[in-house]
């Protein structure tokens, strides 16, 4: 998006959520700089691999040692000119290397300065360590979750916490900071929580819960499999049909062309949905996959097959939509990958050069931030950059 085009982003994340938001932040047009750690000195950090985050595209790379303080004099001097920087260090650590918010928003008011992390910079569990699981945990989300065969929560097949309560969330607060920064000219300090935005995305069930003490769990509501009609059936190949016919005239759809009109008036009737799950499940296991969705997807029953990664990667719908692109690895070859695929972003980019490892934008960065070529042979002389 040309509105964003010159908005400059200083990453300090490799992976995880802050690695999330940069990636949507690149996706829409602003330009993302990703600082990692001098390789020289073997920091904890890590490079992801190759086809990760979008393998980089549409961003520049460089390394810095922030243990150093000529690094962290530079990462100061970026960032003031910078309109937004992010890091997911543990709370207290980014203060502790001259780099937190107080010292950065000080050299620039406009900043938008937005620490991620898994439980926020403060409260009893600020300084516990974690992933996805374990904010899936503690929101709810996991109690939700239908169990497995032995009663316990089913993994999820996505990092939803990192991807959405921590990448997206932090997106969507760094552009309303910079929409607000528009009328006041001053930017924000934003404490993202990933376990705060896992609570956005378990609203339905927290809120139903502190209006009217009613508790959610696997098979008491309708989202959580009480009722037939919304679930998930084998079929004859052993693949997996969803259904989710919530509304009277989707399920009434449902069934007749399934020829289980009997049930048609009996959608909400608790005593049925025993021997409608059955017959669900005996119709279904009737035929293929393929089968009933030519049958039903089409036909306003509220069905889509369920589909394994590489069904994804080939499905017709995605690919006319335009959700895979051509990438081009220097040792790997050529390769697809996920497309920009949130609305408003270009969806048909040229091939993405990916570039190796070891290669940075560092000299082009710095030039642009007024540094000399002297200095920068300095800086790179003393191991302060890569």
């Amino acid at each position: 998006m040309s509105a964003m085009k010159d908005l400059i982003v200083l990453d300090l994340a490799s992976v995880g959520p802050a690695a999330r938001a940069s990636r949507i932040l690149a996706d829409f047009g602003m330009q993302v700089i990703k600082v990692a750690p001098v390789s020289a000195k073997g920091a904890k950090q890590v490079d992801p691999v190759f086809h990760a985050y979008g393998a980089g595209r549409g961003m520049r790379r460089m390394r810095v040692d922030l243990k150093a303080d000529k690094g962290r004099r530079l990462i100061r001097h970026l960032a003031s000119f910078a309109d937004v920087l992010i890091e997911s260090y543990r709370p207290g650590v980014a203060a502790r290397l001259g780099v937190g918010h107080e010292d950065m928003c000080a050299l620039n008011p406009r900043l938008v300065y937005c620490s991620t992390s898994g439980y926020g910079q403060d409260g009893p569990y600020a300084a516990w360590v974690g992933h996805d699981i374990n904010y899936l945990a503690l929101s709810g989300y996991l109690a939700c979750t239908a169990p497995d065969a032995e009663g316990v929560p089913a993994l999820p097949g996505a990092t939803i916490a990192d991807g959405a309560g921590g990448g997206m969330h932090a997106a969507l607060s760094i552009v309303a900071a910079l929409l607000e920064r528009a009328h006041t000219g001053r930017g924000k300090y934003l404490d993202v929580s990933v376990t705060d935005g896992m609570l956005n995305l378990m609203s339905l069930y927290l809120d139903q819960y502190l209006a009217t003490g009613e508790d959610t769990q696997p098979g008491s509501g309708v989202l959580t499999g009480k009722f037939a009609w919304y679930g998930v059936y084998p079929t004859r190949d052993g693949k997996f049909i969803s259904v989710g016919a919530i509304e009277g005239h989707f399920f009434r759809n449902l069934c007749r062309l399934l020829e289980l009109e009997q049930f048609a008036d009996r959608q909400y009737d608790g005593t049925a949905q025993a021997e409608m799950r059955a017959a669900l499940r005996a119709r279904f296991l009737s035929r293929d996959r393929d089968e009933w969705v030519a049958l039903l997807a089409g036909a306003d029953t509220c069905v889509a097959p369920v589909l394994s990664v590489p069904e994804v990667c080939a499905d017709p719908h995605l690919r006319a939509r335009g959700d895979f692109i051509t990438a081009v690895h220097p040792e790997r070859g050529e390769f697809e990958q996920l497309a920009p695929t949130l609305a408003g972003c270009e969806r048909t980019p040229p091939p993405h050069a990916v570039r190796s490892a070891a290669h940075t934008d560092t000299d082009d960065i710095l030039r642009a931030a007024a540094l000399s070529t002297a200095e920068i042979a300095t800086l790179r002389a003393e191991g302060c950059i890569e």
